[in-house]
């Protein structure tokens, strides 16, 4: 297929570690001009889907690109990550290959029976290392308590500092730029916010909206709505969507729009702005995601005001 291009995947998990390794392995793709995306010290339990730098990669790709990584437990380490994560890339036309090992020369995102079992059984036995792994740092911390020993790192910032980041953000301040006044990472930020719900959506798209003329009100579910919902979106909410919404999400109709795709769901304006509150997450995320997130915004906000003032 003429246009196709390799994209290079690296993570590693804690920031005491590098991806030399990776790039090592990688090392022909990217002398050939291969774009690298990374997610640096990103753990494996978070999904791939929610990764800043996948869902870059994700966004950028081609049908018919290539995702090279230098081997599976970079992109996935669980079954459910790779179960939500293979329907992804089948349905956008992508590959997915290992650089190097037993692996190498497969496409991991192949639609056939072999690839599911064999995928699914890698998932399985990197899911068990991950939490053997998990198991003997557990050990140990007990033990380095019971050897009273002090655990962990400092906090980056005190209480006062964080209750002045969250008077911040609710005044309107960015995450990044909280991020360089404060001279953290902007995920110490959203930590922060989250732990104070302040990234929570405001009370108003998170219930019907009211007027006081009895002409204005609106019954509790009201008629169907028919809205396209972003790819992005729809990626995030599959894995992180209650079951009302994913339901909704295998019941609607895939719309192809280019290099990406939407979701057109009929369903009452109270799931919609659940799908909504359920995505506040990707308001912080990639750029792409982000626009995604304001512009299925406008369209509940654009049903909401019609029903509400109907012509």
């Amino acid at each position: 297929m003429p246009g196709v291009a390799d994209r290079v995947y690296l993570r590693h998990s804690t920031d005491k570690q590098t991806d030399a390794r990776q790039r090592h392995a990688l090392t022909a793709l990217l002398a050939a001009g291969a774009p690298a995306y990374e997610d640096p010290a990103t753990s494996s339990r978070q999904l791939s889907l929610d990764r800043a730098g996948f869902t870059t990669l994700l966004h950028e790709a081609a049908v018919g690109d290539t995702i090279r990584i230098a081997d599976a437990a970079r992109l996935f380490r669980s079954v459910a990550d790779i179960l939500a994560l293979r329907p992804v890339l089948i349905r956008r036309g992508l590959h997915l290959r290992v650089e190097s090992g037993l692996l190498s020369g497969i496409d991991l995102a192949s639609d056939d029976p072999g690839t599911k079992m064999m995928v699914s059984v890698l998932a399985a036995v990197l899911e068990f290392q991950r939490d053997m792994i998990s198991e003997n740092t557990r050990e140990g911390v007990a033990a380095a308590k019971a050897a009273g020993k002090t655990l962990g790192r400092p906090a980056a910032l005190d209480q006062d500092k964080a209750a002045t980041i969250v008077e911040e953000y609710r005044q309107g301040a960015a995450v990044k730029a909280l991020a360089r006044r404060h001279q953290v990472a902007p995920k110490t930020i959203r930590r922060i916010l989250d732990a104070a719900s302040a990234r929570n959506l405001p009370d108003q798209l998170d219930a019907p909206p009211t007027d006081t003329g009895e002409q204005h009100r609106v019954p509790a579910l009201g008629p169907d709505a028919t809205l396209d919902l972003p790819g992005l979106l729809a990626d995030h909410l599959r894995t992180t969507g209650d079951e009302t919404v994913r339901q909704a999400l295998a019941s609607g109709q895939t719309i192809r729009r280019g290099h990406g795709y939407s979701v057109r769901i009929t369903a009452p304006l109270a799931l919609h702005r659940a799908a909504l509150k359920q995505s506040a997450a990707l308001a912080d995320a990639s750029p792409a995601e982000r626009k995604a997130h304001r512009v299925f915004a406008a369209r509940v906000t654009a049903v909401q005001a019609t029903r509400l003032h109907p012509s």
